[in-house]
């Protein structure tokens, strides 16, 4: 099967109003100077508030624990009149290196939006000035601070539930174990969008020739793992609960939704912990997209694969949400 595997062309599998974004283009690259440039430019970016009709948004700091910095938090009311409103607690994608609050909020909000809530986007510590734990401190903040203050927003408390995508998908897998063990803030739904789950992709664990070719690559994981770690991925010790997917226990977590491509490079860790999930008595969802590589709903968001999948996402927060 694995030789098989190697004559197959990676493009021959997308779906194809998906293949135009990507054919040709370089895939899932990162090194210290693509990342340093980027950071440089997310203050910039993060400056300006996207406007989106009918949704109030703006921008506040709250404090973190003690010892560490103020996290700033994008809030984004979808129904600014409506009370006792369910929250969704956003961690944005870039790999744990890269990325901004505000970059991501239009696409959450397109599956959001329908289930009149409150989105709450961290703009968390990135990567590698900010080894773990900091990134899930500031998560965690954030979520204690919504909780807290669910009044002021008028936001129901008992109905919070967390998401993102890639490394937002990761970190809100993360912040789910780290919320049961703390058991102080009850979450109820995690919503996984191919999330980076697991450090030993790529690196201690290969996966087949025709996947993680197109969006995101082995090497960018390997990238993103270790500099979150300070540590080579699938290196064999690691602190508890920096690698969700090698989290042992997975039971009493939140409900879950784990959507993915079938050629994305999460793809076999993300099915491996919705197993895992099940396995541990966890009602878990879980959607593989045929001929969708990586963030491919951000490619081409008007793709019909693309409008499908937050269909699906959006269902499913429905019925977390009961609305």
């Amino acid at each position: 099967m694995q030789l098989a595997a190697q004559s197959v062309d990676p493009y021959s599998l997308v779906d194809p109003e998906l293949l135009a974004a990507v054919k040709g283009q370089p895939q899932g690259i990162l090194n210290d100077e693509i990342v340093a440039n980027a950071q440089k430019q997310i203050p910039q970016i993060s400056a300006v508030l996207p406007s989106v009709p009918g949704v109030k948004i703006s921008r506040r700091s709250i404090p973190g624990p003690a010892g560490i910095p103020d996290v700033s938090i994008v809030i984004a009311d979808t129904a600014p009149e409506q009370k006792n409103k369910p929250v969704l607690l956003h961690m944005h994608g870039g790999g744990y290196v890269v990325g901004a609050a505000v970059a991501f909020l239009p696409g959450v909000l397109l599956y959001a939006k329908p289930t009149g809530c409150v989105v709450v986007s961290v703009d968390y510590r990135l990567a590698p000035q900010t080894r773990f734990p900091g990134s899930l401190n500031d998560n965690y903040a954030a979520l204690s601070w919504v909780y807290h203050h669910a009044e002021e927003m008028g936001a129901d408390r008992k109905r919070i539930a967390i998401a993102g995508e890639s490394a937002g998908g990761g970190h809100a897998a993360a912040l789910a174990i780290h919320a049961r063990d703390r058991a102080e803030v009850p979450i109820i739904f995690q919503l996984l969008i191919y999330p980076m789950l697991d450090d030993r992709t790529g690196s201690t664990r290969g996966v087949p020739p025709h996947i993680g070719q197109i969006g995101w690559s082995a090497a960018g994981n390997r990238y993103g793992w270790a500099a979150l770690l300070g540590s080579p991925a699938g290196s064999e010790k690691l602190p508890y609960g920096a690698v969700p997917a090698r989290v042992e226990d997975l039971r009493g977590l939140p409900p879950a939704f784990i959507g993915v491509g079938a050629i994305d490079l999460f793809v076999d860790e993300d099915v491996d912990y919705a197993r895992r999930l099940i396995d541990a008595a966890v009602p878990t969802e879980l959607l593989v997209v045929p001929g969708a590589y990586h963030a491919f709903d951000l490619s081409v968001p008007d793709a019909q694969v693309s409008r499908s999948f937050r269909t699906s996402i959006t269902a499913a927060l429905r019925r977390a949400f009961k609305v």
